[in-house]
């Protein structure tokens, strides 16, 4: 089972694909989607969709994982990452894939044991259950931790949402 775990951002999108293989799971490939925060909302996300649509081409997930949007400065800032969730939620649902939401505290219970974990704590844990040689950064430790999250629990349903 290979799933993709995503941290939607406007200028930077995480993500991480991870393969449960027998009891362990492997980190297959991650990192980040960037945009330039100067161009305009619709080229960031044409941009972030051509990427996004790239990966999955490449290494052909059997699901998805989203980290849900609970924050953000203002009601402007929360729009544009509105915008950007949808366009991710667009992708992986116009490739078929099953897609589950999961709130950031979710994630970090799953993966830390603690749902008001630091994001450098997250990064750590996840590092430590990959057995990575370096410590990702926080857009794709956010969404390394969201597959993982993914992979060891339950499987939601197409588009189900996890409460906290």
């Amino acid at each position: 089972m290979i799933s993709i775990g995503i941290d939607p951002g406007t200028v930077r999108t995480g993500y991480g694909v991870v393969r449960r293989d027998g009891g362990r799971l492997v980190r297959l490939a991650s990192g980040t989607i960037r945009t330039n925060a100067k161009d305009p909302i619709e080229t960031r996300l044409l941009a972030i969709h051509e990427g996004l649509d790239q990966i999955l081409t490449q290494y052909g997930p059997d699901d998805a994982a989203v980290e849900d949007v609970f924050f953000a400065k203002n009601a402007r800032s929360a729009l544009k990452l509105g915008h950007v969730r949808g366009v991710i939620l667009l992708t992986l649902t116009r490739r078929g894939l099953v897609v589950a939401s999961y709130p950031p505290a979710f994630v970090k219970r799953a993966v830390v044991g603690a749902g008001r974990a630091a994001k450098d704590q997250v990064r750590h844990v996840v590092l430590a259950i990959l057995g990575l040689n370096v410590l990702p950064s926080e857009d794709e430790g956010d969404a390394l931790a969201v597959a993982i999250c993914h992979l060891n629990g339950p499987r939601p349903g197409h588009n189900n949402k996890i409460g906290v």
